[in-house]
């Protein structure tokens, strides 16, 4: 079984608010050009989460280091 990785962790982990972590994502989702797999994994309707180790975690992870 892969592990997940939920926004609630990472938002956890990286000391973030949830919903302006949401923010970000949704916008960075957006553009397909800079985040091409958050794109792909972009889901409406379902929770944010991630495979652990997928280029799509890694592209989440840089969006919410990011300062807005």
């Amino acid at each position: 079984m892969s592990d997940i990785i939920t926004l609630k962790a990472l938002c956890e982990e990286l000391k973030i608010d949830p919903r302006e972590a949401r923010e970000r994502l949704r916008a960075a989702a957006s553009d397909a050009k800079a985040n091409p797999e958050l794109a792909k994994a972009r889901k409406p309707r379902s929770p944010w989460q991630w495979v652990k180790g997928s280029k799509a975690l890694q592209e989440a992870q840089k969006v919410l280091r990011s300062n807005p």
